[in-house]
C-alpha cells in the first residue's frame, strides 16, 4: 500500500509587531460597565465573534460560529426553571429571515453581506442615513484610541472623545 506523508516546516519566529491579545473595560453613559476582549489565540476559536448582554433581569448570547441561534437566559423564571434556552432564529419573524427559506433552514456567512446591501439600498432609497454610519466608526475610532492612551498611562480610566454628530464627507 502507498503512504502519504506530509511534512510542515517549523513555524517561523520573529519579532511581533500585533496585538496578539487585547482586553479592557469600559464603563457606559449609564454608568454600566462593560468588558471586551480580542485575541488572535483562542484555543479551539475558528471565528468566534461573541456578544453577550448579562443583566440582573438575564442575558442573551450570540456567536457567529452559531450564527441562527442565540442563547437566552431568563433570571425572572422561578429557581428550578433557569437556565440558558437555545431561540433558532430562522422564523420569519425574526430579522430578514421572511426574505429567505422556510422556518427552520438556516442561512449562512455570506447571507449577512447580503442584509448588509439591502439595509444600504434602503436608506438610499428612503433618504435615511445608513446605519451604521461614518460617525458610529469613528465613535469606534475614538474608542480605540481612548484604550490605547490608557495602555500607555498604566492602564487607567481614559475619557473618550465624542465624534461629532455631522461628519462631513
Amino acid at each position: 500500500a502507498a503512504m502519504i506523508g506530509v511534512r510542515r516546516a517549523a513555524p517561523a519566529t520573529g519579532t511581533v509587531t500585533v496585538d496578539d491579545a487585547a482586553l479592557f473595560v469600559a464603563r457606559l453613559d449609564g454608568g454600566a460597565l462593560a468588558t471586551y476582549e480580542a485575541s488572535r489565540f483562542a484555543t479551539g476559536r475558528k471565528n468566534a465573534l461573541r456578544v453577550e448582554i448579562n443583566g440582573s433581569l438575564g442575558s442573551v448570547v450570540f456567536d457567529l460560529e452559531r450564527l441562527n441561534e442565540l442563547e437566552f437566559y431568563d433570571a425572572t423564571r422561578p429557581t428550578a426553571e433557569q437556565g440558558f434556552s437555545r431561540i433558532l432564529v430562522t422564523e420569519g419573524e425574526h430579522p430578514y429571515m421572511s426574505a429567505w427559506w422556510p422556518p427552520g433552514h438556516i442561512i449562512g456567512y455570506e447571507h449577512s453581506f447580503t442584509h448588509q446591501m439591502r439595509d444600504f439600498i434602503e436608506a438610499i432609497a428612503t433618504g435615511a442615513d445608513p446605519a451604521p454610519s461614518f460617525a458610529d466608526a469613528l465613535q469606534v475610532q475614538l474608542v480605540l484610541d481612548a484604550v490605547t492612551r490608557s495602555a500607555e498611562k498604566s492602564s487607567s480610566w481614559t475619557e473618550v472623545e465624542t465624534a461629532p454628530a455631522a461628519v462631513p464627507v
